[in-house]
């Protein structure tokens, strides 16, 4: 496994959201992951970003990693959730506050 690759498995696995971004949560450098961090901030978890435009490794890795070729990326829980569009669609549906939702 590359060392890019380790990196993000080791993000992915010890944080429970993880957003994989250009920019940071304090200033998002495109209009998806700004949206992506306002859906993150509606529903009130604690999360970690990724900054791919600091790290062009990891921004080729993460790509690779989950098989989608957009940034941003969700993770939740070690799962591979999608990009923006995925987030808003499954904010409107409620599905994301749950998936976000402490386990039991």
């Amino acid at each position: 496994m590359s060392d890019a690759r380790t990196r993000i498995d080791t993000l992915v696995k010890s944080n429970d959201v993880v957003l994989f971004m250009k920019g940071t949560k304090f200033f998002p450098q495109c209009g998806f992951s700004a949206r992506a961090i306002a859906i993150l901030q509606e529903n009130g978890v604690k999360f970690e970003t990724v900054d791919v435009l600091a790290d062009p490794e990891i921004r080729q890795a993460v790509k690779d990693y989950s098989n989608w070729p957009t940034i941003p990326q969700l993770y939740v829980k070690g799962e591979f959730i999608g990009g923006s569009d995925i987030m808003m669609a499954m904010h409107e549906s409620g599905e994301l506050k749950t998936k976000l939702a402490p386990s039991p």
